[in-house]
């Protein structure tokens, strides 16, 4: 028995680390796919249209200006979630009891799991005994990256990084704007798909006739897997959970962090309606705001619970 748990802890270890390795590759088959739609619309399609004049200029301006837009805030939002931290644990961090009074839980916790501080029916206390210290609410150790991630959604081999509380609302946005890109690209490029299948020919090379057969099916499959992605995420944000919370929460017939949609949405978005579709947030909000940075998280006292973070779970 104990040698089982000792090979399957190894094989989880060398899992992660496969993991790790693989997202380099997953951003340079993004970047691939990037080009390939970028030669099919831009070069071999649509850009020699613009000097026809008439019809053609008028349709290929009609594609060309939103692509270009989407595909710059696509690869913004991308670059924000791969190079943004997406929240770790301060060294000497404590979970605040009383905001209002100023109470704080004593620096001499005993390091176990479930720690018990005050009033045991009133507070409870999570912490990680791999990184051997304190979590705070919503806060999830991840094996990929070796360390606690605050409101850790989950790991992305995609962006080479966690999805957690300071890059989820990149991340979204990235999810946004893919999927229009891909719509965009699909339907662009669909006379040039069911033209392949016929028998006239048409004016380009063989070469640029199987990329833009290529970049159809692919920016097709994307835009479909995408949307099923953006769906779930929408109704995530809605009720105020990530995917791991989600998941949790099952067994809870009361979510305490859900605040309504509006307040929800703010959660991940901000206030400032100029920053929404951005990956970045307004200087006021970040002020006034402490959830955006992860460790501080209003609660429904309506539905709030006798935990500390939320309602008893496995110690992820």
């Amino acid at each position: 028995m104990y040698r089982s748990k000792v090979t399957m802890a190894w094989n989880v270890f060398k899992f992660c680390t496969a993991l790790k390795g693989l997202g380099s590759i997953m951003i340079l088959l993004v970047l691939g796919v990037v080009g390939v739609t970028y030669y099919a619309v831009v070069l071999a399609n649509y850009g020699p249209n613009l000097i026809n004049g008439g019809i053609d200029t008028i349709v290929s301006l009609a594609v060309l200006i939103p692509f270009h837009g989407l595909l710059a805030m696509l690869l913004w939002s991308y670059f924000s979630v791969v190079f943004t931290d997406p929240g770790s644990v301060p060294p000497d961090w404590r979970p605040t009891i009383d905001e209002e009074n100023g109470e704080s839980v004593p620096l001499n916790v005993p390091e176990y799991s479930g720690v018990q501080v005050g009033d045991p029916s009133h507070l409870k206390v999570r912490f990680c005994r791999k990184c051997n210290q304190l979590k705070p609410s919503r806060c999830h150790h991840c094996s990929v990256c070796g360390r606690c991630v605050l409101k850790m959604d989950h790991h992305c081999v995609w962006v080479v990084n966690c999805v957690g509380a300071l890059n989820y609302k990149h991340f979204l946005l990235f999810l946004f704007y893919t999927f229009l890109e891909t719509t965009l690209v699909t339907i662009s490029l669909l006379p040039q798909f069911i033209a392949f299948f016929s028998d006239e020919e048409l004016p380009v090379t063989p070469s640029s006739l199987a990329t833009t057969f290529l970049a159809f099916v692919l920016n097709m499959a994307f835009a479909l897997s995408v949307m099923g992605f953006l769906i779930m995420h929408v109704s995530l944000v809605a009720g105020n959970t990530t995917t791991i919370e989600a998941y949790e929460k099952r067994s809870t017939p009361k979510w305490r962090y859900d605040l309504g949609k509006k307040k929800n949405f703010q959660q991940v978005f901000g206030t400032d309606k100029r920053y929404w579709f951005i990956p970045g947030y307004s200087e006021e909000d970040i002020r006034r705001m402490p959830e955006l940075q992860g460790l501080e998280y209003p609660s429904n006292p309506d539905t709030d619970t006798q935990v500390f973070g939320y309602p008893s779970t496995p110690n992820l």
